[in-house]
């Protein structure tokens, strides 16, 4: 009678895809890593500090933003919403390279009596 291997009496098979599971935890691992280091600092970090309504046409927004390179110039697009949540104003307002901090008060004309207004996004544009 031969002996028999512990995995044979048992009934364990061996690990085939142990390689490819380390291979796909350390790239993983990295991309996450990489992917969280990377969209932590943004290139434009925008602060919304306060929006007045002005009239029944108008509202100004206060705002703030960072940017990581002061030589980009960075393009923001302002949006000011009705009771209904529909946007009824909106412009691009232009930053020229300069100061990496800028705080800023932009008035927003709109159709009709606006109840608030944000940032809908904003982008840096190399020159």
């Amino acid at each position: 009678m031969s002996e028999l291997s512990m995995d044979d009496r048992y009934g364990r098979r061996p690990a085939r895809y142990k390689g490819l599971a380390i291979f796909l935890l350390l790239a993983g691992g990295a991309w996450i890593a990489w992917a969280g280091l990377h969209h932590s600092n943004p290139e434009v970090r925008t602060t919304l500090i306060s929006f007045t309504v002005v009239s029944d046409q108008s509202i100004s927004l206060r705002y703030s933003i960072d940017r990581r390179t002061p030589t980009d110039e960075i393009t923001c697009t302002l949006v000011a919403h009705d009771y209904d949540k529909n946007v009824i104003g909106e412009i691009n307002d232009v930053f020229a390279p300069g100061a990496s901090h800028i705080e800023k008060i932009t008035l927003i004309s709109t159709r009709t009596t606006p109840v608030n207004a944000g940032i809908s996004r904003c982008w840096a544009s190399t020159q």
